[in-house]
């Protein structure tokens, strides 16, 4: 039933009757409206696909985090629970302002290399752990790029004695070192393993009394060695010296000024005709070198030797990069 407000402090109206209704059944003020309001329990949504193309773009996903994908070349990441963003390959720059500035982002890493910011986490190669490293191929380097510095340069000469039957075998009886601007690297007396038969003082200039003080063989090749490793060596029938010492240098590391055609067209002499150390110097130094009855002196022979190679240094080098197989 509907009754009309109060109104006021006046005697209460009756109720008024409703009319009945047209339609049949229980009045309007019986009806009950049974109205759910509550929001529906939220369902998880189904990802698009079946479960073999499920598979397959989670395939390609983890793909794409391992930088096996371009970003590119995928759909869209629709967000799932098993998808995780993709990680910038390691070479693009971080985006927290580390591009451009060498200041590594401050990203969290498991294991030592991305805690200790060693090569693995930085992607430098690493540094090598000794020498050996930087002059791997120096040889193939000296001919190949570049003229060789003159603090890689070295001239070498040795003085034979004769040991063996009737003194015909050569043994190393003093070595001599020089740098690119004549100054004395080595210059030792050396006696040999054998007994000396012939001193050979006349081409030599080895006496008795040069043998008191003189270093054993195998101790002057190893101080020899030490000082030619990764050198080139410049020397005038070199070959012998290497033989003394019983050594056999790099040949891309070797300088023979007694082979070299360069040299005899500047002086004069036919090209496939092996000059003299002496007559050589002569011609294109205008120094004159193995002179008296002395003997011959290691070390002016070195210097000799350094300085022909100077002379045709420039021609020489670009000769040996321009046809390596003649080394």
């Amino acid at each position: 039933m509907c009754r009309p407000p109060a109104s006021g402090s006046g005697p209460r109206s009756s109720p008024v009757p409703l009319a009945p209704s047209r339609f049949p059944g229980p009045a309007m003020g019986d009806l009950i409206l049974n109205v759910d309001l509550t929001a529906p329990e939220g369902r998880p949504k189904k990802e698009r696909g079946n479960r073999k193309h499920q598979s397959f773009v989670r395939r390609r996903r983890e793909l794409e985090r391992r930088g096996v994908l371009r970003q590119k070349q995928l759909p869209p990441n629709r967000g799932g629970p098993w998808r995780t963003p993709a990680k910038p390959p390691a070479s693009c720059p971080k985006e927290n302002g580390s591009a451009g500035t060498g200041v590594p982002s401050k990203t969290k890493g498991k294991g030592r290399g991305a805690a200790g910011g060693t090569p693995e986490s930085t992607g430098a190669p690493s540094a090598p752990q000794n020498g050996r490293a930087k002059t791997k191929d120096r040889g193939r380097g000296a001919v190949a790029g570049a003229p060789p510095a003159p603090t890689k340069l070295l001239a070498m000469d040795c003085e034979m004695v004769g040991t063996g039957p009737g003194g015909r075998n050569s043994a190393l009886a003093r070595c001599s070192i020089v740098s690119y601007d004549g100054d004395v690297v080595y210059d030792r007396y050396v006696r040999p393993e054998a007994p000396i038969v012939d001193y050979r003082t006349r081409w030599s200039g080895i006496r008795r009394q040069h043998m008191d003080k003189a270093v054993p063989f195998q101790q002057a090749q190893r101080q020899v060695l030490r000082i030619l490793a990764g050198k080139v060596v410049v020397g005038h029938a070199i070959h012998n010296d290497f033989k003394a010492l019983r050594y056999s240098h790099p040949k891309a590391l070797t300088r023979d000024t007694s082979r070299i055609p360069l040299l005899n067209r500047r002086g004069g002499f036919p090209e496939n005709v092996a000059v003299s150390l002496k007559r050589l110097t002569k011609a294109l130094l205008n120094q004159d070198i193995q002179v008296g009855t002395s003997g011959h002196s290691s070390v002016e022979d070195a210097r000799a030797t350094m300085e022909l190679y100077k002379v045709v240094e420039e021609e020489w080098e670009q000769h040996l990069r321009q046809n390596p197989e003649q080394e």
